[in-house]
């Protein structure tokens, strides 16, 4: 029986698994390794010999018989390979049995390990064993023509006619032939397999090899049997082009090697020591003429110089016979095992190793193009630069590959990179002046990147580099103020910091320095101690961009230590932190809070008129344990705080003090804690104070009215007033004060007469907007219906006054109104109805047609829209804050763009509305790419088939403007570039619908069957004999061919040929869009493409006939009878025009390829050429989307492949 090819990778359960060993000069191994004699002459002498293996296989195997329990029954483990893979005994017993079994026979015991290294690659075929030499083949002539003709029959072969695959080589001193049945998509073997019980497998078989050798050494190891045997076995499966053959013999001829360099070293330091003995001996006896133990230590000598150089030409051969034509193999595995072996040889062996002629390798791949490669090479790399005594010989491999180690850290794949980073770390520190001052500023940058580890250890290299010193970094002096030590070393931070013009971001920077300089990052004492100084002349002071940066620092620092991870954009999520991590952060928060309790105020004192300092400095008081202030009794530090606070707010009307200092007060007027009361009353105090400058102000407003809009220093006033309330407005409720009818009767008066100022109308329309939103959720917990109706009422007066205010002749009001209107839309369509639903449904509001219409009309008015480039001719500051003007813009656009695409995804506006959206992907990748893409994503998961249809109504309405604008006597361009422009962006569409056929099945249909639609749309009759209008838009839904399976390929195909009349009226030139797509469909059908190849036309549905593919062998059992390929296609292209049943068969063929696939498609008759509504298309008037169980209710009247039964 010949077993499948991967029977191997699961344990033998069946009795003819079993080992049966019979060894004679000339002999054939079947079923692993089962010996059948063929050359002994009489039945005596083939008896005699059977029963001597038989108690040498009773012998050997019964020693290391393991048993385990399979399906119920209890499975012997008899062979090598059963054995190593259960693992179920120590590796070094198990190779003592086996050498036990060598020394009694070795003919035996070889062909079981021949079988063993067969059956790790995966293969439990036939091996057939015949003497390389005969031994009563006497002439030397007849030796010489026996081994040229072994040599030409050196082959591997595939029989296609019964599926099996041959593999003849020499494994000294026998030739073998492994024969197995292949299927040649199979790349499943157990050195690659997945899993934990594979992984165990690939490390006992490594130990076994190891373990081989070393009970081998003193024994067998140097017979010139063994070792022949299996280097010519390993050599002849690795030249193969079988993939399991070469990994696994390449795998185990590394680590063969591996293993007889150890041998090598210990037979060195043994030859060492007798001479050393030998020496001393001779030393002693000087004078005598003879002595015995001086005879028998030059013995010793002799035998280790003879053992060694055996050793030697072991080596040589696996390395010129395995490694030099395998570390270049077309298998990355394969390539990356040499790699990491020859650095394991390096770093044990360097005297041999350690030179120009083995480095070059590893240097060679580190251009290599798969990263596991590369990995490798760095990682041996690491352990040859690690090691000081051996830096000394790598100085020419140094200055050959250093440029390309230097440039390693940009490596696409992340793991490399980190690597690299941690290699130049290694050179620096070992290797004098080899990185030069550009490289180690261009490898300082890299602290900035958001992938983590890579920053972390570019972080490790910058502060080992630049920032760490010599002595301790413990260093006091008594008073006040720390030693030089860690202030230079803060200092050098802040230049480095300052000096990194291409990068602003503290938070990345710190974050990179965290693990290797935390302690120093902690030591905020000194860091305040620096700021609060006020010395001249001693060197110590910073200056004004210094202390800038020193702040923050310090607020990056305290942020790390209080939240205990990664800051924004750098981790996927936060970190878990354990329970060791929880406690230093507890201890580090508190620490944070008593520190900064006493000083925060002074340095609020210091620079209350720096608004970029104190913004930051305001941000600490978030990460404070407030319940300090009660158990510390620092009331009167608090005390000092809010003063201060209150302080700043009177002299700032900047945003992002304003911020700070509102969300301060947020966090200090927590109700849990003690200090509740008297942070509520300076709030209040606050507010009073600033609603009466308002109401003051608006007053004298009223009053005035036109003369007060033209007055600047009024205006200035008033918008300084209305900023500090909004802000303040964000995160407290400030009903009581009656702030809506303030703010609202200013907008009024804006609509109404058209010139109140911008610096009064933004903050005005914050304020309205921010009331509502108070009211509103003080109205979703509990109030009466009729001041919902109220509330109801004024909601809408607030839409229709942003509504005006869209249409404003300043563009920054403009701007507000939309974002405020489409937040404002987003919170009323998505209430919470669990507190009251009778409020959710009075106050729940979804915007008319018109409203949307405008809200995308806005879009594409002050988004898509390119602005003109005006930049020549200016200068270098003028050309800097023009750019950075451009950067504001972008920001803006962004903005305005993801406000309205959440409006989509959230389902507030119509999805078709997308459609206008997605025109614009590829033009504006650079800059709304990823926000574009986000929606397409969001919308895909809430309703593919309608995410499906705005799809190819977007390439649609692209492709009616295409053809508006083209000369209808001409016909359409297909070479334009409008024309390659909407195919590119088919092809992006596609792209997106990643590679998971199956999940996209639905969708990619649709767009298929909507596309084919309209592209016949405007057809005149059905005899075809008028070619349609927008025919060319089939070269447009091409693009989406390949995301097909194969059994809706022909499906779609089908559907496409109820639209097409047979044979086609017109010039083939003219419906060549029609040819393509359908060989688009088709791509993958062998037989539609044979057919064309021989005729030339394309035959109508159900005309194609299927040719014979290639037989595979079932269950280990060959076909019958079978004709050649060449002779069925020469019949099919014969018969191709005539054959009208073949449709049936091919669609029976990939039925049984395409099993699980069983689902209808949403395709059906076109009954005409004119296009149904489908009950799941979304009316412009609607609101909302309906669900998907109606996105799913089309007719469905095409059969899907498969159901068709074979005639």
């Amino acid at each position: 029986m010949i077993a499948e090819p991967n029977a191997a990778c699961n344990l033998p359960s069946h009795k003819e698994n079993a080992v049966r060993d019979e060894t004679v000069p000339e002999c054939t191994v079947q079923n692993n390794s089962s010996v059948r004699n063929g050359n002994l002459k009489t039945s005596r002498e083939k008896r005699k010999v059977r029963e001597q293996c038989e108690n040498i296989r009773r012998n050997s195997s019964s020693s290391r018989r393991v048993s385990q329990l399979q399906n119920g029954e209890v499975v012997e483990a008899v062979t090598l390979f059963e054995v190593v893979s259960m693992g179920k005994r120590a590796m070094q017993c198990v190779v003592d049995d086996w050498v036990e079994a060598y020394k009694q026979d070795r003919n035996v015991a070889l062909l079981d390990l021949i079988n063993f290294f067969i059956q790790c690659s995966g293969c439990q075929g036939v091996v057939t064993a015949e003497m390389f030499q005969n031994s009563h083949q006497q002439d030397a002539n007849r030796i010489h023509s026996n081994k040229m003709d072994v040599m030409q029959k050196m082959t591997e072969t595939f029989d296609e006619e019964t599926g099996l695959q041959y593999k003849k080589f020499i494994a000294y001193p026998w030739i073998l032939t492994v024969t197995w049945p292949v299927d040649v998509s199979n790349e499943d073997y157990p050195v690659i397999r997945a899993g934990p019980y594979w992984k165990k497998f690939k490390a006992n078989f490594c130990e076994f090899i190891a373990v081989l050798v070393q009970q081998c050494q003193c024994s067998i190891l140097f017979d010139s049997y063994l070792m022949d045997t299996i280097i010519s076995l390993l050599t002849g499966l690795a030249d193969s082009v079988i993939r399991a053959f070469r990994h696994t013999s390449t795998l185990a001829a590394m680590k063969l090697l591996t293993a007889v360099i150890s041998v090598h070293l210990n037979l060195d330091v043994n030859k060492h020591n007798a001479q050393r003995l030998y020496e001393v001996e001779k030393n002693r006896i000087s004078g005598k003429k003879t002595n015995y133990r001086l005879d028998q230590l030059e013995r010793k000598r002799k035998e280790y110089d003879q053992k060694l150089v055996e050793i030697q030409n072991m080596m040589h051969a696996i390395f010129k016979g395995m490694f030099l034509s395998r570390y270049r193999d077309v298998v990355p595995e394969i390539r990356a095992t040499c790699i990491e072996e020859i650095g394991n040889w390096i770093k044990t062996y360097p005297d041999v190793f350690l030179n120009d002629s083995y480095l070059k390798y590893i240097g060679w791949m580190l251009y290599d193009k798969q990263a596991e490669v590369r990995l490798k090479c760095l990682l041996g790399l690491q352990g040859i630069y690690s090691r000081k005594e051996l830096v000394s010989k790598m100085d020419l491999f140094t200055s050959r590959f250093k440029d390309r180690i230097v440039s390693m850290p940009l490596d696409k794949d992340h793991e490399v990179a980190v690597q690299a980073m941690k290699l130049l770390m290694l050179m620096s520190q070992n290797c004098e002046d080899v990185l030069s001052a550009e490289d180690c500023e261009t490898l300082y940058q890299f602290v900035y990147t958001t992938h983590r580890p890579l920053a972390v250890a570019a972080g490790e290299f910058l502060y080992k580099r630049l920032l760490s010193h010599e002595g301790g970094e413990e260093v006091l002096c008594k008073g006040e103020k720390k030693v030089g030590a860690k202030t230079d070393q803060l200092k050098r931070l802040i230049r480095f910091f300052l000096d990194s013009e291409l990068h602003k971001h503290v938070a990345y920077l710190i974050d990179s320095l965290w693990d290797w300089a935390g302690k120093f990052l902690k030591d905020w004492e000194c860091m305040t101690t620096l700021l609060l100084k006020d010395g001249e002349g001693d060197g110590k002071v910073l200056n004004d961009d210094q202390e800038s940066v020193l702040i923050e620092i310090i607020l990056a620092t305290v942020r790390e230590a209080a939240e205990g991870h990664p800051p924004v954009g750098r981790g996927a999520a936060k970190k878990i932190l354990s329970v060791k991590e929880k406690k230093i952060q507890s201890e580090d928060c508190t620490k944070i809070t008593e520190h900064f309790i006493m000083v925060l105020p002074q340095l609020l004192a210091k620079y209350s008129t720096d608004a970029q300092k104190v913004a930051n400095l305001l941000q600490i008081p978030q990460y404070y344990d407030l319940d300090v202030y009660n158990t510390g009794h620092l009331e009167k530090h608090l005390d000092a705080l809010l003063s201060e606070i209150k302080g700043i707010v009177a002299k700032h009307s900047d945003l992002s003090v304003l911020e700070a200092s509102s969300r301060t007060y947020y966090i200090l007027c927590s109700e849990k804690i003690a200090i509740y009361s008297k942070v509520d009353c300076a709030r209040t105090q606050l507010i009073d104070e600033l609603m009466g400058q308002l109401n003051q102000l608006l007053d004298g407003f009223w009053q005035k009215e036109e003369g007060f809009c033209t007055d600047a220093g009024e205006i200035s006033r008033m918008h300084s007033a209305l900023r500090r309330i909004a802000a303040f407005h964000n995160a407290h409720d400030l009903t009581k004060w009656n702030l809506y009818d303030k703010t609202l009767k200013l907008l009024q008066f804006e609509m109404e007469h058209g010139s109140l100022s911008v610096l009064v109308i933004l903050p005005a329309l914050q304020c309205t907007y921010f009331s509502l939103l108070w009211q509103l959720a003080a109205a979703a917990e509990n109030s009466a219906k009729k001041t919902l109706l109220a509330l109801r009422r004024e909601l809408r007066r607030f839409s229709e006054i942003c509504m005006y205010f869209l249409h404003h002749k300043d563009k920054d009001v403009r701007e507000k109104a939309f974002t405020i209107l489409c937040d404002w839309l987003l919170i009323l369509s998505h209430q919470d109805s669990n507190n009251n639903e009778e409020a959710v449904g009075l106050l729940d509001y979804l915007p008319s047609t018109s409203l949307q219409e405008k809200l995308l009309f806005f879009i594409q008015e002050h988004v898509f829209v390119e602005e003109e480039e005006g930049s020549k001719g200016l200068t270098e500051e003028e050309e800097r804050k023009d750019k950075s003007c451009k950067f504001d813009n972008l920001h803006k656009k962004r903005s305005l763009l993801a406000a309205y695409c959440k409006l989509i995804v959230y389902n507030v506006v119509e999805m078709t509305a997308a459609a206008e959206i997605y025109k614009h992907y590829v033009k504006t990748y650079n800059d709304f790419g990823d926000i574009i893409k986000e929606t397409l994503s969001r919308t895909r998961h809430n309703n593919k088939i309608q995410s499906a249809k705005t799809l190819i109504l977007c390439l649609q309405q692209l492709f009616q403007t295409y053809a508006e604008s083209q000369d209808s006597s001409t016909g359409a361009d297909l070479s334009s570039a409008s024309f390659t422009n909407m195919k590119e962006l088919a092809r992006r569409f596609s792209l997106t619908f990643g590679w998971d056929q199956l999940k996209s099945r639905e969708s990619v249909a649709m767009i298929h069957k909507e596309g084919i639609e309209f592209a016949f749309q405007g057809a005149t009759g059905t005899d075809g004999k008028c070619l349609p209008p927008n025919l060319s838009f089939l070269l447009i839904i091409s693009e989406f061919s390949n995301k097909l399976l194969k059994p809706d390929k022909r499906v779609v195909y089908d559907y496409l040929q109820r639209y097409v009349v047979e044979p086609l009226p017109c010039s083939r030139d003219k419906w060549q869009p029609l040819i393509l797509y359908r060989n688009s469909l088709l791509a993958n059908e062998d037989e539609e493409s044979s057919i064309l190849g021989s005729s030339g036309e394309w035959p109508p549905v159900g005309t194609s006939k299927a040719l014979p593919f290639k037989r595979k062998l079932s269950n280990g059992s060959l076909p019958e009878t079978s004709h050649t390929e060449a002779a069925s296609q020469e019949a099919a292209l014969e018969r191709a025009s005539q054959l009208t049943s073949a449709g049936g068969r091919s669609r029976k063929r990939l039925k049984s390829q395409e099993k699980h696939l069983k689902e209808r498609l949403p395709l059906r008759c076109p009954g005409g050429l004119q296009r149904r509504r489908s009950k799941d298309e979304i009316k412009t008037e609607d609101v909302s989307v309906k669900g998907q169980a109606e996105d799913t209710s089309e007719d469905v009247d095409i059969d899907v492949v498969g159901a068709e039964q074979d005639n």
